[in-house]
């Protein structure tokens, strides 16, 4: 099997976002101009707009462990190429504007913040299924030594929250500090990872035209920037609306983080049927919007600068199904010691890390919403299926195949990892709406 893989030859974690030098710089953008050249001639644009995007992306950071060489990043197409990505939101109120300036949001926050949400996003080797696995803010794991800002070290601890590993590394090593707290949790080497704020939230929402998400309840939070009161019904989330309703905790579900997950999972899922049903992978314009916006908005690894490795990801994402996108919860259970904690549940997280680190897709049991989601008794017409239906989702145990272009690659059939019930999460073709503070 073709893996991302890391020969790991010992030492401290050490990460950091490194300015590009002009020479770099120039060689990237000669790079893509010679992609923009030969795909251009056969017909496409699509390399032109990675170009342009490039142009307006923001420094890039490593993520290189001192003692760790990686090796290079496969070549990833629509047939074949593992994918791990890390995707984390920080909670910093530092430029995030007025407000956010006041002397109570600073002192919660500032510098590079806290990793509020951090999701790993697996895609398969065939690309015929995906798992975006999200990790509790409040999950007490083991966190790797993390070089900081200064050329120090923060030392290893055995048991911490998972949203400190970021402030732990700080603006230029945090990002890799928490790739290598995730990668040491779930055994998965990740090779690609990008950071958010919140107003880069708010641009990727309207980036996208807003999201149509279903509400079961009215959801009241006045403890988030601005304030959200939603009557109950499908409702049209952008702008500074959308990142509230995602960070929202007091007025979702049982008003706890694991709440606040399943509400993600609701408008992840719905913005994953909206891109699918708008054909907006398969449209270059749109494509290069979000693109753009994406590259304007985050820190991105330095994995993630080479057009032609954006282009393929792109490639990837589009040959997986709605319902082979399955969006699930780390497992977890209440820490006996804090009843504002949570422990890593050590049977249901051994199913789910060996299934990332095996390829194999995952099943969720039927029931397996999370806190803050249920099911919409109404739910708007689905769109024409993108991808043959499969086991990801609880279906028959039988691998799907990716579409070819070209030689195929024989692959051994794949296993499907059955989560207990006491693992929450969703298909993205489950169409569910969020719930308001119990």
């Amino acid at each position: 099997m073709a893996r991302e893989r890391a020969a790991v030859n010992g030492g401290i974690a050490r990460h950091g976002r490194l300015r590009r030098s002009s020479r770099v710089a120039a060689v990237l953008r000669i790079l893509a101009a010679v992609v923009a050249v030969a795909v251009v001639s056969s017909g496409s644009v699509a390399a032109i707009a990675t170009w342009q995007v490039l142009q307006g992306a923001k420094p890039a950071v490593t993520l290189a462990l001192p003692g760790v060489r990686h090796e290079a990043v496969p070549t990833l197409s629509a047939q074949s190429g593992e994918v791990n990505m890390l995707l984390v939101a920080t909670d910093t109120r530092t430029g995030q504007g007025a407000g956010f300036t006041g002397a109570a949001n600073q002192a919660a926050s500032s510098g590079v913040g806290h990793n509020d949400t951090t999701i790993l996003v697996h895609i398969s080797q065939d690309h015929t299924h995906m798992a975006v696995v999200s990790f509790p803010r409040d999950l007490m794991v083991p966190i790797p030594a993390c070089t900081n800002d200064d050329g120090s070290v923060t030392p290893a601890s055995s048991r911490a929250m998972l949203n400190t590993a970021l402030s732990r590394g700080g603006e230029r090593h945090g990002l890799a500090c928490v790739a290598g707290t995730i990668s040491q949790l779930t055994g998965v080497p990740i090779s690609y990872a990008g950071m958010v704020t919140f107003d880069g939230v708010v641009r990727m929402a309207d980036a996208v035209g807003g999201v149509q998400v279903c509400l079961a309840t009215p959801i009241h939070d006045h403890n988030v920037s601005p304030a959200i009161d939603l009557p109950a019904g499908t409702r049209s989330l952008s702008g500074a609306q959308a990142a509230a309703f995602l960070r929202s905790r007091d007025g979702v579900g049982d008003g706890s983080d694991l709440a606040r997950i399943s509400n993600q999972q609701t408008f992840m899922s719905a913005l994953a049927r909206q891109v699918v049903s708008a054909g907006t992978l398969t449209n270059p314009a749109k494509v290069l919007r979000l693109a753009d916006t994406a590259f304007r908005s985050m820190t991105l690894s330095d994995t993630l600068t080479d057009p032609r490795t954006l282009a393929r990801l792109a490639l990837a994402v589009t040959t997986v199904g709605l319902s082979n996108m399955v969006f699930v919860q780390y497992p977890v259970v209440d820490d006996p010691e804090d009843p504002n904690r949570v422990d890593v549940a050590t049977d249901p997280a051994g199913i789910l890390n060996a299934a990332l680190r095996h390829d194999d897709p995952i099943a969720l049991s039927a029931g397996s919403l999370g806190r803050s989601a249920v099911v919409d008794p109404n739910p708007p017409k689905a769109a024409a299926p993108t991808a043959p239906p499969s086991h990801a989702a609880g279906g028959p145990s039988k691998p799907a195949t990716a579409p070819s272009s070209g030689a195929s690659t024989p692959s051994a059939p794949a296993t499907t990892a059955q989560l207990p019930g006491s693992v929450s999460g969703q298909s993205a073709a489950t169409v569910t709406c969020a719930a308001g503070r119990d």
